[in-house]
């Protein structure tokens, strides 16, 4: 069954999947990062481009032909995920192909509308018998 984390109070959404990616990679995970759009496919490369000065951390949009060898891919396609270690939703939406993954991990903003948003998706998982680990980032770097 997939293993789901929420991380409330996240002040960028974006350097938080870089720093689980970076996480990730080093334990020799794969990861899907399902993004809202070409626009955020190309912040989130240009974060993990800098995310470390002393790591390269390789990833590749969903349409490359060279995705099968990245351990993170970038996609705001569903028909273009083809890893199913991890998954890192950015969209607004749950994911409703999210079961095929181990771990999903959805990722929470400081504002009252993501926030809830974030309590749907919840309610979501939850009533789908899905145990859910909740990480607050207040305060945290």
């Amino acid at each position: 069954m997939t293993r789901i984390e929420f991380f409330f109070n996240v002040d960028d959404k974006l350097a938080k999947a870089a720093e689980l990616c970076e996480k990730s990679v080093d334990k020799g995970r794969e990861l899907m990062i399902f993004t809202q759009g070409d626009e955020m496919n190309d912040a989130f490369q240009q974060v993990l481009w800098h995310q470390s000065a002393t790591s390269f951390l390789a990833c590749t949009k969903a349409d490359k032909a060279i995705r099968q060898h990245s351990s993170i891919v970038v996609s705001d396609n569903s028909g273009q995920l083809i890893k199913d270690d991890i998954l890192i939703n950015l969209q607004a939406e749950y994911p409703p192909f999210f079961s095929r993954f181990r771990y999903l991990v959805e990722l929470v903003g400081n504002d009252d509308a993501d926030k809830a948003t974030a309590r749907l998706k919840f309610r979501f998982y939850r009533d789908r018998g899905y145990e859910i680990k909740s990480t607050d980032m207040a305060g945290r770097k």
